[in-house]
């Protein structure tokens, strides 16, 4: 089966920068985990981000499929955007993320992370894991599907993740 990576249900917030913030699920959002639990192949096993937005999709799985509880691994986690974080978009001055935007692989929002170390720690959590349900957020789904070679940066960066929505990614050959 490989891994079924599910990114969270939509978000409450629009123009915010959070990563690593905790923010509202939005309305509707029981209806986005539904259907995602009902598209998920059976999974051996769920691991998740712990962030609150990644919690009750991963129960559901858990509960539907009859496994005991989700692992929570903070490997998982989103971006880290430093200060950024909370603070809408069109706050955060463009002499800050005009750099970022230029090269977001390998430079790091201020107080933040660079995407080369989520990628890092996001393929150390996979490594080993198999027939099981990932539920994390766009920037792990991204790197994923870069360690797997789905995908190069480019189209990882340009592709939308859809929230709530199965992405298999096939078992290692070899």
């Amino acid at each position: 089966m490989g891994l079924t990576l599910l990114r969270h249900p939509s978000v409450s917030v629009r123009g915010i920068c959070y990563g690593r913030a905790e923010v509202r699920l939005a309305a509707g959002h029981a209806g986005q985990i539904a259907r995602a639990v009902a598209l998920t192949p059976p999974p051996r096993r769920v691991v998740a981000s712990p962030a609150i937005r990644c919690r009750g999709l991963a129960q559901a799985l858990c509960r539907a499929h009859g496994l005991g509880a989700p692992t929570w691994d903070p490997r998982l986690l989103e971006l880290d955007f430093g200060d950024w974080e909370g603070r809408p978009w069109s706050a955060i001055p463009r002499g800050e993320s005009d750099p970022w935007a230029e090269d977001p692989v390998h430079r790091a929002p201020p107080g933040g992370e660079r995407f080369v170390d989520l990628q890092r720690r996001v393929v150390e959590a996979l490594a080993g894991l198999e027939d099981a349900a990932v539920v994390t957020h766009a920037g792990p789904i991204r790197a994923a599907l870069i360690a797997a070679g789905q995908a190069d940066f480019a189209q990882a960066f340009a592709t939308p993740v859809p929230h709530a929505e199965p992405i298999a990614l096939p078992a290692a050959r070899g």
